[in-house]
């Protein structure tokens, strides 16, 4: 991969969301062509601006698409529905058909392994989800593999934490008032800033290495009432008051979070892609994202 001059490279992302923003900004500084679905007409516009080529998520407009011919590059950052990944669902005849395609990135979530009961995974560990949205990921991880080695392109799967970052954090939760410290014993969360994700995307995308898994997870664990904490230390407001979480009122996808409990391993990522994290935990993150969320 790393021997295609920039300037032929083309990125396409499905899902062009908060996560996968950061790296397609590294693809337009790197001079890439890149272009991204939309479904509604605000978000082509949006893109546009943003010097992306914008493409209606439908399939007979990626089938025509003279200007999609060479893609070189996917992402997909959709979460899968029902019991297909629907990406794959719409447009794998159409990938089939890509002659220049080397790579795709599929983002997934550590919720593929089930609950560990609080014990370190890695990329190794059995994968036992619990959740049907975890099950759901590990059906598309095993889809995207599988297309990749029968065409000859590398998949890499990217197993993420618990995603954080500018307007999407503790600081900006205790601001609004939303910030909550549910105690539930032993339960611990792994979490990953969104920069760390595309800077983990870029190496993957602009590597040589084969079809892949990795996890991708800051390198501290912890308990989300201590993360609240800290947010509200450095806002220098009182913290939330505790809620045990058998009397705390969460919604069901809320309280499907705390079904599951392990510690996410990151090492083969920085052993095999180099990967460096930028905020290694949230003592790190959140003095940055503190000026962000105030404006300064």
């Amino acid at each position: 991969m790393t021997d295609t001059p920039p300037a032929n490279r083309h990125l396409l992302v499905f899902g062009p969301g908060y996560s996968a923003r950061p790296f397609m900004e590294k693809a337009l500084e790197a001079r890439w062509q890149v272009s991204a679905t939309w479904r509604r007409a605000d978000a082509a516009d949006q893109l546009k601006l943003q010097g992306i080529n914008p493409v209606e998520f439908e399939d007979s407009t990626l089938s025509g698409n003279k200007q999609l011919k060479n893609v070189t590059h996917i992402l997909v950052s959709i979460a899968p529905k029902g019991g297909a990944d629907p990406v794959l669902q719409a447009f794998e005849p159409w990938i089939r058909s890509l002659r220049s395609l080397e790579w795709a990135g599929y983002l997934s979530s550590t919720n593929v392994y089930g609950d560990h009961g609080g014990n370190w995974v890695d990329e190794t560990s059995e994968t036992k989800p619990g959740l049907d949205r975890g099950k759901r990921r590990l059906l598309a991880e095993q889809a995207w593999t599988k297309l990749g080695n029968a065409e000859g392109f590398a998949v890499h799967i990217f197993r993420l934490a618990g995603i954080y970052g500018p307007g999407k954090n503790a600081i900006r939760s205790v601001l609004d008032g939303r910030a909550r410290r549910v105690i539930k014993e032993g339960q611990v969360f792994g979490r990953i800033h969104r920069e760390d994700i595309a800077s983990a995307l870029w190496l993957a995308a602009n590597s040589n290495v084969g079809s892949d898994v990795f996890n991708i997870s800051d390198d501290l664990p912890s308990p989300p009432q201590d993360v609240i904490a800290e947010a509200a230390r450095l806002l220098e407001v009182a913290a939330p008051p505790e809620v045990p979480y058998e009397d705390a009122d969460l919604s069901p996808m809320g309280r499907s979070f705390y079904e599951e409990n392990k510690r996410v391993r990151n090492q083969k990522a920085k052993d095999v892609l180099g990967w460096a994290l930028l905020y290694p935990d949230y003592h790190q993150a959140l003095p940055k994202l503190l000026k962000s969320e105030r404006g300064g």
